[in-house]
């Protein structure tokens, strides 16, 4: 059982930054697990925005390379996504997921993330 808690969104302007976090509650130590960061904008379909292995190789979508970094820092139980130069499009909801199997990190797939949070809501103005 994995419990997942997001904070840190809220309205920035195009062109600033914003750092989400992620909080992992779990009773468990999984040596092998990924998380990712989805996000949702209204009539749109979720998809994935970076993801982090528990090796710390990390992957990302194209819109967002050089701008959003994920990291996660182990001992507080911590996923982050620094969101730099942010844009209009990247408003959003936004949801970090965890993986068990790490079976869905490569291609962002939803169905095979197991856990997710409730998720944080991002809006970007021009």
């Amino acid at each position: 059982q994995v419990q997942l808690v997001e904070s840190g969104g809220g309205s920035v302007q195009a062109g600033g930054s914003l750092r989400l976090s992620c909080a992992v509650v779990s009773r468990f130590i999984y040596r092998r697990y990924c998380m990712a960061w989805f996000r949702q904008a209204p009539g749109k379909e979720r998809e994935g925005v970076a993801g982090i292995d528990s090796d710390g190789s990390t992957i990302y979508a194209d819109s967002v390379k050089g701008r959003f970094t994920i990291s996660k820092d182990n001992a507080k139980n911590t996923l982050y996504q620094q969101m730099n130069g942010v844009k209009p499009e990247d408003t959003a909801m936004y949801y970090c997921a965890w993986d068990g199997g790490c079976y869905g990190l490569a291609t962002f797939a939803p169905g095979l993330f197991g856990y997710w949070g409730q998720g944080t809501q991002v809006n970007v103005s021009s």
